[in-house]
């Protein structure tokens, strides 16, 4: 059985969510993402024009970057300059996918939305804490151009959220803090859509091995905390 998880959370437990959308004033759609001590802010910004692979298509394109302020950890990490680090290349590609899961299609016209999510405080989960505030400042930089004449209708066709699960001590646990994710098992980081679908997951025999099992279980843990973000998502943005 596994020891009293360092919040006293039961396994199943996400921490305290707040989604606060409109916390960067100039941004056409924003959200300041927290999960627990972990606090990320997502600003999606609307751009004239798309990268020149994209251009003469009348298609639009959706991008994500990710970065860390210094002292978001314990101790001061060195800001990124010119060369993106390997870890920072993977998180934003994967916010970048997952946020791009929200559309059937690019037919918005040449225009980009470009997502920077900059985590302000770590305590594990800053990607998936990005996923899930990106997916609110996504929606309201659309909305944005819709009020604004650009679009007819909005192109987003649905949520995506996304949450770490892990095996700790044998029992699987849902949204780890730093603290479990150092010492878990097993970690998985799972996204998923607003109709139950799945858009990615990621999962790692940390220290060995994990059978099918505990997949399954650490799915079906999942499954149900991405329900709870995205009833968070859904009150943040006002939807039935």
């Amino acid at each position: 059985m596994a020891e009293s998880r360092p919040d006293g959370r039961a396994p199943s437990a996400l921490r305290p969510v707040s989604l606060q959308r409109q916390a960067a004033a100039y941004a056409e759609g924003s959200c300041l993402s927290a999960f627990g001590n972990t606090r990320v802010l997502c600003a999606a910004s609307v751009e004239k024009g798309v990268p020149a692979w994209k251009k003469g298509r009348g298609e639009g394109w959706l991008t994500a970057e990710y970065a860390m302020l210094p002292r978001a950890t314990h101790t001061r990490t060195s800001r990124e300059r010119g060369q993106v680090g390997g870890r920072t290349q993977e998180i934003q590609r994967l916010i970048g996918r997952s946020v791009r899961a929200m559309l059937d299609d690019f037919a918005w016209g040449e225009w980009t939305i470009k997502v920077d999510c900059d985590v302000l405080q770590a305590d594990g989960g800053t990607r998936t804490a990005a996923i899930t505030g990106a997916c609110v400042a996504v929606t309201d930089a659309f909305d944005w151009m819709v009020r604004e004449g650009h679009l007819v209708a909005t192109p987003v066709k649905r949520r995506v959220a996304a949450v770490s699960v892990g095996v700790i001590d044998g029992v699987a646990c849902s949204d780890l803090c730093y603290e479990e994710d150092v010492r878990a098992e097993v970690d998985m980081n799972v996204v998923m859509a607003s109709n139950g679908e799945f858009v990615e997951v990621q999962g790692t025999g940390e220290h060995g091995t994990f059978n099918r099992a505990q997949l399954d279980a650490l799915l079906a843990l999942a499954t149900a905390s991405i329900a709870e973000l995205d009833a968070h998502q859904r009150r943040a943005l006002g939807v039935a």
